[in-house]
């Protein structure tokens, strides 16, 4: 079984990934973008039967700084 942890910054936390992101994509020409948060993508090939509630305490120990990051799960069954 594979899963995927998707951890973003909470809102209101600076974002200096994001606004760099932002910056780049106007100097290169590209309108329209209001505003830009960067996170990043966790990929976990895990034994069949890891629960859920596993995988959320990874994200709370490890993956995720939950103090100034959310992180959302994402579980593909039949990767």
């Amino acid at each position: 079984m594979k899963a995927r942890v998707f951890v973003t910054l909470k809102s209101g936390v600076l974002d200096p990934q994001g606004k760099a992101i932002h910056h780049a994509l106007e100097g290169l020409g590209f309108s329209g973008v209001n505003d830009v948060r960067a996170g990043k993508l966790i990929e976990l090939d895990l034994a069949d039967g890891t629960s859920h509630a596993d995988i959320e305490d990874m994200c709370r120990k490890l993956l995720a700084n939950t103090v100034i990051e959310n992180f959302r799960i994402e579980r593909l069954e039949n990767a």
